[in-house]
């Protein structure tokens, strides 16, 4: 899946290298990323006035390209160059919603906006443009208060930061939980919400802590979390104590250790049910003894029903 970064003339460097860099972790870590940089202009001066040498826009796209805008420091004046247009036109050419997919970064969203990709879309930016991006994509919906808005194709980030949060998200989406983790863990990023946004996924969820042993127990429940392993035996591969694992889990991750587990084991069982499986057969793939089990548990984790997750 080619990961394609889009850079103009004075993009924030930030928006470039943060969610790059996560890009190009995950597919150290086996993801099926090819990340590839291009833009109107060989040599592309970013907001620090270093110079990228980038290929140039291509002629065609490969279907479930994922192509990303970046943010700069002035809006009107950068989206309103010769090589801003320039991209516009190739969106226009190159870039179909049916077959291909956009992120943007921080105030890409208004490069995006300027081609008409946001139309009808729900979105967002970085809170200090709202009201530009209202203005300049009348049609979409744009929300506040959010780190980032997944609409269908199109993936939208708030501010400079936000755009390693969405490239998680990313990760998640078409590498697994378990690597998007990996990488996180790797850059040790601490992963935020607003009230407003989605929760975090189960998988990154309970991550925002450096205690190795704790990590190293949850990577162990994430890789199979139907697997029938006990407390003693997680905490002897983590060299430790169960009393004392289960009291650091708690104390370092915010949640008892068989609370993690079983919030894992619903999100399975979601996954299962929404690929089509009965809500007995997704009880038993995701490691409870039976249909009435993981209904208990679930309305602890999530809301509604197990039979509702495939509408």
């Amino acid at each position: 899946m080619d990961m394609l970064f889009i850079l103009h003339p004075q993009h924030t460097a930030f928006d470039f290298a943060g969610p790059a860099e996560v890009i190009h972790m995950a597919a150290q870590a086996g993801a099926p990323f090819r990340l590839c940089v291009a833009g109107p202009q060989a040599e592309c001066v970013n907001s620090l006035g270093v110079v990228n040498r980038v290929d140039p826009l291509p002629q065609t796209l490969a279907d479930d390209t994922l192509v990303f805008l970046l943010g700069t420091e002035d809006e009107p004046r950068d989206y309103a160059t010769p090589a801003a247009l320039a991209i516009i036109d190739w969106l226009h050419a190159q870039f179909d919603p049916a077959r291909h997919r956009l992120a943007c970064i921080c105030s890409g969203s208004l490069l995006a906006a300027r081609a008409g990709l946001l139309d009808g879309r729900r979105c967002t930016t970085h809170h200090a443009l709202i009201a530009m991006l209202r203005d300049w994509a009348p049609q979409a919906q744009v929300l506040e208060n959010r780190m980032f808005v997944e609409d269908g194709s199109v993936f939208t980030s708030a501010g400079i930061a936000g755009g390693v949060d969405l490239a998680l998200a990313i990760v998640e989406r078409f590498a697994g939980g378990l690597l998007a983790t990996q990488v996180a863990r790797r850059m040790v990023i601490y992963l935020r919400r607003t009230g407003a946004d989605p929760q975090l996924s189960p998988w990154l969820a309970h991550r925002n802590h450096l205690h190795p042993a704790v990590h190293k127990a949850q990577d162990l429940i994430a890789r199979d979390p139907a697997a029938d392993i006990s407390v003693g035996e997680i905490a002897a591969q983590v060299h430790v104590s169960p009393r004392h694992l289960s009291r650091l889990f708690r104390n370092e991750a915010g949640i008892g250790l068989l609370d993690y587990r079983h919030g894992l084991r619903v999100e399975l069982a979601r996954q299962l049910i929404a690929q089509g499986q009965s809500v007995e057969r997704a009880a038993e793939g995701a490691g409870f003894a039976s249909a009435r089990d993981l209904r208990r548990v679930w309305k602890q984790h999530a809301a509604g029903s197990p039979g509702r997750a495939a509408d």
